[in-house]
């Protein structure tokens, strides 16, 4: 493994050094706040946009990480900056900054936080062969947290149910992504993606009520809107999806993924769709950058599979 200069603590170190002590609440409760960019070429993708959610939702979650918005933004860059040296081999970086609320109990009288930035090869061998022939999908029983509960709109790290709803959507397609529904059974996101189907020409997403306001997911949006595609957000459940002409998964590392087939029924006619593969080359003109060519070029590397990957890649 390379050795990446990480942001811990006012510090920068090897991220290798990086120590989380087992009584802080990031660790036991999941009480820990968290965002996932990444590079294109070197150069961090809507990195103020990706700066200012992560301060939203540590300002919702009452975390103080010491640091502003602009601060974060300059924390962001200069994750990139220090580890440029390894850029040829990674490809791309993800930056995963994240704040827990320290020691101590209960939570109101706990700390200081620790705060920490650290940059990551993306992990193109996950997914870079799913471009031509597209992703596998179920619904899993777990549903989404109701904003009732924890408004998913935080990124945070209490993901049990995430993590339950992986395991179910292998128990009931090996691979599969899952996509989760919210409490009433309508369809809301992944554990790492954002979801959108296309039926007669009409790109469809969730609402926003139970689901991450993502960044891939406005980028979708925007690039959609740019080409003259009609979008909508409703609720749309199960049955929208089985039925759909075909559909998607949006998140950071392969920005767009084909949803080919979903509880094992074919999307459509089970391959990549037109419109999904014309906003993923839309996305590839944005950046100024291949982004499928680049998957499977850094695809078969050793960064692939890679332990240490973000928890979530929205």
């Amino acid at each position: 493994m390379k050795k990446y200069i990480a942001y811990f603590n006012g510090n920068w170190i090897d991220s290798d050094e990086i120590k989380i002590d087992h009584k802080d609440r990031g660790f036991r409760t999941g009480d820990c706040v968290f965002d996932t960019a990444r590079t294109f070429n070197g150069v961090i993708y809507n990195v103020r946009r990706h700066a200012n959610r992560f301060t939203r939702s540590l300002k919702y979650a009452r975390l103080d990480s010491g640091l502003t918005t602009e601060e974060w933004v300059d924390v962001f860059n200069e994750s990139v900056e220090r580890n440029k040296h390894h850029l040829d081999d990674a490809g791309d970086f993800y930056i995963y900054p994240f704040v827990t609320r320290g020691m101590g109990w209960p939570a109101p009288a706990s700390g200081p936080p620790t705060v920490a930035c650290i940059a990551y090869p993306v992990y193109f061998g996950r997914w870079s062969e799913w471009f031509d022939e597209g992703v596998k999908g179920a619904i899993p029983k777990t549903r989404n947290l109701s904003s009732e509960q924890v408004d998913p709109k935080i990124k945070h790290q209490s993901r049990m149910h995430m993590n339950l709803a992986e395991m179910e959507a292998w128990d009931i397609d090996e691979g599969a992504y899952p996509v989760m529904m919210d409490l009433e059974g309508n369809l809301t996101e992944g554990t790492i993606n954002s979801v959108f189907l296309v039926s007669d020409g009409v790109l469809k997403c969730p609402t926003d009520s139970s689901i991450l306001q993502s960044e891939s997911r406005w980028t979708v949006r925007d690039l959609a809107s740019q080409l003259g595609i009609e979008t909508v957000q409703e609720d749309l459940q199960p049955y929208d999806l089985y039925t759909a002409d075909e559909a998607f998964l949006a998140f950071t590392g392969p920005c767009i993924l084909p949803l080919t087939t979903i509880d094992k029924r074919p999307v459509g006619n089970g391959k990549p769709g037109p419109i999904t593969n014309q906003l993923l080359a839309a996305w590839s003109e944005r950046v100024g950058l291949d982004i499928v060519g680049q998957a499977k070029r850094y695809g078969e590397m050793s960064n692939s599979g890679h332990p240490d990957a973000p928890q979530s890649d929205r």
